[in-house]
C-alpha cells in the first residue's frame, strides 16, 4: 500500500487532500484492487493530457520523459500530431523513451543535433511544496536530468500519491545516484560515513546481479531519515569521485501537474496550487 497514516497535527492541507481522496476512494461498497488502479491510471492520464495541451505547441523540439506516466503523454502528443497536423522532434531521455517515440511514428531527435529545447516532460517519484523532485526509481535519472536541463521549461506529470511536503514524506526508496560500477563501494561507505542511514546497490528484479543503466552503470539508493538542506546534500554528493549524477532535481521544474483519482488535475508551481481543472 503506497500510503502511511499520519498523525492529524502533521496533516498539511494536501497531504490530507491525497489522504482523504484514498479513505473515499477505499470506502465505496464492492471497489477492488483494480478499481483502485484504475482510479491512480485516470489520474496519470489527465495529468499528461494537461500538460501536453497546455505546453506542446507546433514546431517544437521536445524533451520525453520515462516512466508509466509518460506513455500517457506520448499518446496524447500522438493523437495531437495526427489531428492538428504538428511538427515536433522528440528528444528521448532513456531507451524506453526512444522505443516509445519509434515505435509510435514521431520524429527522433539527439542533443547532438537539438541542445537546446522548448520543453520538456518527464515523471517524478515524488514532488515537495518547493517542486524539488526525486527521480530515477526508474534508472533513467542521468539522461532525464541532462534533456530536462537543455529544456526552456521542464514540466512534471504525476499522480497525486507523488505529492508531498517533503522529500521523504511519501517516497521511502531512497536518493537514486549513478555511479561508475569500480567506485560504488567507496561511495557507498562515504555516503553512510558522513550521512548516517545505509546505501543499497540496486539489486536487479529479473537477473543475477546488480541493474545496469543505459550507460552501463550502477545505481546506488541512499535510504535517509528526516529533513535534510538538499542543496548542500546533492553538492557533497557530487564531490564524491565515482557519483555520475543524483536523483535530486532541485528547483528546476517550472510547473507540477498532478492528476487524482477523480481524474481531476491539480496544477502547482514553487508550492503554490493554481489551478484545478475538470
Amino acid at each position: 500500500m503506497w500510503f502511511r497514516f499520519m498523525p492529524s497535527k502533521l496533516l498539511t492541507n494536501r497531504s490530507s487532500r491525497v489522504v482523504n481522496n484514498l479513505f473515499v476512494f477505499m470506502g465505496k461498497p464492492g471497489l477492488s484492487t483494480v478499481k483502485m488502479e484504475e482510479g491512480i491510471k485516470a489520474g496519470k492520464k489527465a495529468a499528461a493530457v494537461r500538460a501536453v495541451d497546455d505546453h506542446v505547441k507546433d514546431n517544437q523540439v521536445i524533451g520525453i520523459g520515462s516512466g508509466s506516466t509518460i506513455i500517457y503523454a506520448i499518446d496524447r502528443i500522438v493523437e495531437r500530431v495526427k489531428k492538428e497536423n504538428l511538427k515536433l522532434i522528440c528528444v528521448p531521455t532513456s531507451f524506453q523513451a526512444e522505443q516509445a517515440i519509434l515505435e509510435n511514428g514521431l520524429s527522433l531527435g539527439q542533443l547532438t543535433m537539438y541542445p537546446k529545447l522548448d520543453v520538456a516532460i518527464d515523471g517524478a517519484d515524488e514532488v515537495d511544496a518547493s517542486l524539488n523532485c526525486i527521480k530515477g526509481g526508474g534508472g533513467c535519472l542521468t539522461q532525464e536530468k541532462i534533456v530536462d536541463y537543455c529544456a526552456r521549461d521542464f514540466i512534471v506529470v504525476a499522480d497525486e500519491r507523488k505529492d508531498s511536503e517533503f522529500l521523504g514524506e511519501n517516497w521511502k526508496r531512497g536518493i537514486p545516484l549513478e555511479v561508475i560500477p569500480m567506485s560504488y563501494k567507496p561511495v557507498q561507505l562515504k555516503i553512510q560515513n558522513m550521512l548516517g542511514g545505509t546505501v543499497n546497490l540496486r539489486m536487479a528484479a529479473k537477473k543475477a546481479g546488480p541493474v545496469v543503466t543505459d550507460n552501463g552503470n550502477f545505481l546506488l539508493d541512499w535510504m535517509f531519515e528526516g529533513k535534510h538542506d538538499w542543496q548542500k546534500v546533492d553538492t557533497f554528493f557530487h564531490s564524491i569521485p565515482g557519483v555520475i549524477e543524483t536523483g535530486l532535481f532541485l528547483r528546476t521544474a517550472k510547473m507540477v501537474y498532478f492528476g487524482t483519482v477523480e481524474g481531476k488535475v491539480v496544477v502547482r508551481h514553487r508550492g503554490s496550487e493554481i489551478n484545478n481543472s475538470h
